[in-house]
This record gives C-alpha cells, structure tokens and sequence, in this order.
C-alpha cells in the first residue's frame, strides 16, 4: 500500500449513498471514540484525513479512503448513548446495509480500548462478525496510557473475556508513540493483496 496515494473519497449517510465496490476493502469498527479516525489517520501517517474529535459520536457516516491497492472504511462509533432512537436506527441499518451488500470486504479491524473490558456492543459486534464468517483482528487501542504492571494485567482479563473468540490476533495499538502501525500495514497489504 501507497500510504501516499490515499485520498478521502466520499462520505455515506444511508445506504442509497454507498460507493460500488471496486477495491479490496478494510472496514474500521468499534465504539464510538474509541480511536477509529486516530487510527486510520496513523496508519496513512497523515494528521488528519480522518478527522478526529473528542466528542462521541461524531463520524456519524460510513467514510471512504481510497489507496492505491484497496479501500479503508470508517464505520460510525456505536453505543453512544445520547444519540436520538432514530439516529441509532439509522446508524444501523447503514452498516447492516454496507456489511449485508455483495463488497469485496477482507477484513475487519474491531477496536476495543485496551484499558477496559469489552462493552456488550463490543461483544454483540464480534458475534455478528462471526456469525457472518467476516474476518477480523482485534486492535487494542490506547496501549500508551498503561504501565507494563497495568498492560499484562488487562492482557491476561482480555484472554479471559474474549476466550469465546479463539485464535483471533490481537494488535496492541497506539496513536501516540506508533506502536502497532507496523503490524496492521503488513496486514492490510497481505489481505488486499489476496486474490
């Protein structure tokens, strides 16, 4: 992958505005302000192509980045509580609507905050991905803000409470020193890459 050649491409509020499925695409997903734009933003070594922000809630459409060998897609944060029962429903059907249409989708980078055990969204998303045999890596952002006491503490509960997803990688993720970044772009090209 061409970190250099990504460009933002378009933005889907509802599903009649998903963009045709020409490119092996990388969907991002996760609660919300969990890290997904930081992430993404990372991964390109750019500051902002995705843009962050420190209220919840705030990518509340389907994002596209285009790169030279694949697509990078930014799904909307879940489990924000103040967003309205309509906007939630809305959230919704668009991922069901994107996960649901015949993409070429390679994988699924599911963030959990490795500081806190999995949310029952958490856990309702890895189900529905494996439910729909849709590969995934587990990425455990914001592996900065634990000392290593802390970090091989939650390492040893997350074994514990995700044993239900056996064999699935985890990558310890940080937007701040970079940790991590190596190990997802080798992924990402290897999968894109896939005939």
């Amino acid at each position: 992958m061409k970190i250099e050649s990504a460009v933002f491409e378009t933005s889907a509020g509802v599903s009649g505005q998903l963009i045709a499925s020409t490119l092996p695409e990388i969907a991002f997903s996760g609660r919300s302000n969990v890290g997904k734009s930081s992430l993404i933003n990372k991964l390109l070594n750019r500051k902002s192509l995705a843009r962050t922000s420190a209220t919840p809630g705030k990518t509340a459409t389907i994002n596209f980045y285009k790169l030279d060998t694949m697509r990078l897609v930014d799904l909307p944060g879940y489990g924000y509580a103040k967003l309205s029962n309509a906007e939630k429903q809305r959230f919704s059907q668009t991922i069901e609507h994107y996960f649901d249409d015949d993409r070429d989708l390679r994988l699924v980078l599911q963030l959990i905050d490795m500081r806190h055990p999995p949310t029952a969204n958490d856990f309702q998303m890895l189900e529905y991905l494996v439910e729909c045999e849709i590969p995934f890596v587990i990425v455990l952002t914001k592996s900065d803000k634990l000392n290593k006491t802390e970090r091989e503490k939650r390492m040893e509960a997350l074994r514990e409470e995700l044993s239900d997803f056996d064999g699935v990688q985890y990558v310890p993720f940080s937007a701040v020193n970079g940790e991590g970044v190596e190990t997802l772009r080798a992924i990402l090209d290897e999968v894109a890459s896939e005939p």
